[in-house]
């Protein structure tokens, strides 16, 4: 349930809800997916925390679509949370295959360059206790972070967290790059020299196509709609230099430490992006609470263009996961919905 205060606008979670589930924990899911279990991970416990402490429950936490998220519980001390990238917990199988920088944002790589990025400029995210890509401890690559337990943003969208949040953002948008592209790829000398606008043209007629092969009001509207993304892409001028963006940031995304300090989650998908994209997204999720986290700068042609972009990710994005056996596809189906109203009743002119 989203808090009354915050947008109700629907998201695609990656990040799973803080609700355990424990049933699932060390089991093997109907659909023949594999989980964690306790058994597994005496090894990374003795090598995050010693011998002193000994894991005594792991709870698979639901909501989760691209890699699996734990709560594991001690006999003393705080619990922790270990993410796990593996098929078995890709929802996704593996993702269409977009364009960089919308190419599947999963995997301890991008993590840890995300993680490191973040941190260097002051954005605060959980604690990183260990990360094994080497599988000594676990068959998948996995890491194991700080607990943060003080809820979401969506649940208490207080304003000085909202402030401290947008002291973050500016700090991510004034972190630049002539290249765009996934942090650990930009880091390596991967990125792209492309314009963003171009790349999510491109994006956004194929997520038309697809909405429109299965939904029948906008199979009907698939010409105009396609002529205004034309049309709105056209009014963008060139860039040079892009910022630092999460990429997905609901409130869902922020969860408050023991000092309402905002922490970021699922920040996989962290990229040097237009901010524009960021906030546009923002600007959906966090509804009248937006105002709070906007940036100096933004180019209202480019938020105009993506914005209706996004409401077509938004309805084909979830179209795609639901192929697979995601289990929580009424809500997915919600979404849906949503974008689907919000794309035709988009003003193009």
């Amino acid at each position: 349930m989203r808090h009354h205060h915050v947008v109700n606008a629907p998201h695609v979670p990656a990040e799973p809800n803080p609700v355990a589930d424990p049933r699932h924990a060390g089991t093997r899911a109907a659909s023949g997916r594999r989980f964690v279990t306790r058994e597994e991970l005496g090894g990374l416990v003795r090598e995050a925390f010693g011998a002193g402490r000994r894991l005594v429950q792991v709870e698979r936490l639901r909501g989760g679509s691209k890699k699996g998220v734990y709560r594991l519980l001690f006999d003393s001390g705080p619990s922790a949370v270990l993410y796990v990238w593996t098929e078995d917990e890709d929802y996704w199988g593996g993702g269409r295959a977009d364009e960089e920088p919308f190419s599947h944002a999963s995997g301890l790589r991008l993590f840890e360059a995300a993680h490191a990025r973040l941190t260097s400029l002051g954005v605060r995210v959980p604690h990183l206790y260990l990360a094994d890509g080497d599988r000594r401890h676990h068959p998948a690559d996995i890491a194991l972070i700080e607990d943060v337990r003080g809820g979401t943003l969506e649940a208490r969208p207080a304003k000085e967290a909202l402030d401290r949040l947008a002291d973050g953002l500016s700090a991510m948008a004034r972190c630049r790059s002539p290249e765009l592209g996934k942090v650990a790829l930009v880091e390596s000398g991967q990125g792209i020299a492309k314009a963003g606008s171009g790349i999510v043209l491109e994006r956004a007629v194929r997520d038309l196509a697809e909405a429109a092969a299965r939904v029948e009001p906008i199979r009907a509207e698939r010409a105009r709609l396609e002529d205004g993304l034309r049309e709105l892409a056209a009014g963008v001028a060139p860039r040079s230099g892009h910022g630092l963006v999460h990429g997905e940031l609901g409130p869902d995304h922020v969860l408050l430490d023991e000092h309402d300090q905002p922490v970021l989650i699922d920040i996989e998908g962290a990229m040097f992006f237009d901010v524009e994209w960021e906030h546009v997204f923002l600007r959906i999720r966090f509804g009248d609470h937006y105002e709070r986290l906007r940036v100096d700068g933004l180019d209202e042609r480019r938020m105009r263009f993506y914005e209706l972009a996004q409401h077509l990710s938004l309805v084909a994005g979830p179209l795609r996961l639901l192929e697979g056996d995601f289990p929580d596809r009424e809500f997915m189906m919600g979404i849906v919905r949503h974008h689907t109203r919000e794309a035709l009743g988009f003003p193009l002119r």
